[in-house]
């Protein structure tokens, strides 16, 4: 097994086509907003426009109490077959481009990649990863912001603050059947066995990163589907990046893309191979530099 994940190990993936252009937002830059909040989306025509409206009329009015907070929305339409680009240029054209900016993959690369490409072209000093689905109570982001600030000094400027769901666990174990109530306890197993030790939640999509963090971690992440959140936390410890985890609302919503079985499985065989590929040296973490 440990020769088959190293043979097969993708390299080094390189940064995305925009954030090489000159004239594209580049994470590498100096930030230039607060706050970016990047939107992976995928088939989310239905979903997208109640998170939008929440989050929107939230950085709206935080904007109108304090005008020197500044920020960015990045929907990234992730290969969608469905109205999802239109409907978020929409929002482009209510609020202005400058606000709203929607990056449109032709090919779906999963979450993961989708929320990696908004990273690579985001100007805020601080990013969050917010799901289209809308689940999480955006306003929420004052608790993880919270939980940010409670971790300086941040080491090298780098800190992370990750929603939580782990405290309304008994409430979901009571709605589930018992498979996926054993799916889950074994997925947890898995990850705190293979990989992340110190986080019960680590697929909430609600994480907040300083703009260094997110550099970082983004650069030398590799997988692209439902397990891209264990990788993350998992280079996050081996760099000593302090996290914080924070209790946050939460309400399941219809129309989700995970498939209980399948994702589950595919989720298991990537945290395994995120544990022998880093083990055997066939992927490496690189410290970035800023321009």
């Amino acid at each position: 097994i440990c020769a088959i994940a190293h043979v097969t190990a993708k390299t080094m993936p390189h940064e995305d086509a925009e954030c090489r252009k000159g004239s594209a937002p580049n994470i590498r830059d100096p930030a230039t907003r607060e706050l970016s909040v990047v939107v992976p989306s995928y088939n989310e025509e239905n979903r997208l426009p109640l998170m939008m409206d929440e989050a929107l009329d939230y950085l709206e009015k935080r904007q109108k109490r304090d005008p020197s907070f500044t920020y960015e929305v990045i929907v990234v339409n992730d290969g969608s077959k469905d109205q999802t680009a239109k409907v978020a240029k929409e929002y482009c054209k209510k609020y202005g481009s400058d606000k709203v900016r929607v990056i449109s993959l032709e090919k779906n690369r999963g979450k993961g990649g989708a929320v990696r490409t908004g990273v690579f072209s985001s100007r805020g000093k601080k990013v969050l990863m917010a799901d289209a689905d809308g689940a999480t109570k955006f306003a929420d982001i004052e608790k993880v912001e919270e939980g940010l600030n409670n971790l300086r000094p941040w080491p090298k400027e780098m800190a992370i603050s990750c929603g939580s769901r782990a405290h309304l666990e008994k409430d979901s174990i009571a709605k589930r059947s018992y498979f996926r109530t054993l799916l889950m306890y074994g997925f947890h197993f898995l990850v705190w066995f293979l990989c992340v030790k110190e986080i019960r939640d680590t697929q909430c999509g609600f994480k907040l990163l300083t703009r260094e963090a997110a550099l970082q971690t983004f650069s030398n992440l590799h997988i692209e589907r439902w397990a891209f959140d264990v990788e993350l936390l998992y280079i996050a410890q081996r760099l000593k990046i302090p996290i914080a985890e924070v209790a946050v609302n939460w309400t399941e919503i219809e129309g989700s893309k995970l498939v209980p079985f399948w994702s589950w499985l595919q989720m298991g065989r990537d945290l395994l191979f995120i544990r022998l590929r880093y083990m055997t040296g066939a992927w490496k973490l690189e410290a970035k530099k800023c321009n």
